[in-house]
């Protein structure tokens, strides 16, 4: 039995990878989203500072798998199918400023002192989560459009 290359099956792997990876980096990212909206951040303590820690580095992670990796690909001219241009066109500008708030948030908190912590952090957080939900729906647009014939024929 001859054995067939898996690209050949499936021209879309690496978009697919890149997905998973990045799906798998929001699933984590959402989880300790959660975990933190759970704490009470009026005062911190050495374990909401660890989950915060973590959530902003794969936060940070997660922002850049969709910035370098799918919008990435699209920006620099790799892909040519119209309804994954069209709709990276329409949702990259709000895209974009889910990740400039993803990054300042991360970049205030990163450092931030415990009085910054205990007066900003919960409302900043939920303002956060707002902003990843619509990211969320966006990249679900995308990523619909990016599978497209590959997810119907699955």
């Amino acid at each position: 039995m001859r054995k067939t290359d898996p690209s050949a099956r499936h021209p879309r792997l690496g978009t697919r990878k890149m997905i998973d990876d990045m799906l798998e980096q929001r699933q984590r990212m959402l989880a300790l989203l959660w975990d933190l909206s759970q704490m009470g951040l009026a005062q911190t303590d050495e374990h909401s500072r660890e989950t915060l820690d973590e959530f902003l580095s794969i936060l940070v992670d997660y922002i850049a798998a969709g910035h370098f990796g799918l919008y990435g690909r699209i920006a620099a001219g790799n892909e040519r199918r119209t309804p994954v241009t069209q709709t990276a066109g329409e949702i990259y500008p709000r895209i974009a400023d889910s990740t400039a708030l993803a990054v300042d948030f991360a970049e205030r908190y990163e450092r931030a002192d415990e009085q910054t912590l205990c007066a900003k952090l919960t409302t900043d957080l939920s303002e956060l989560g707002e902003a990843l939900s619509d990211r969320i729906e966006l990249e679900d647009r995308l990523i619909r459009a990016l599978l497209g014939a590959d997810e119907r024929a699955a």
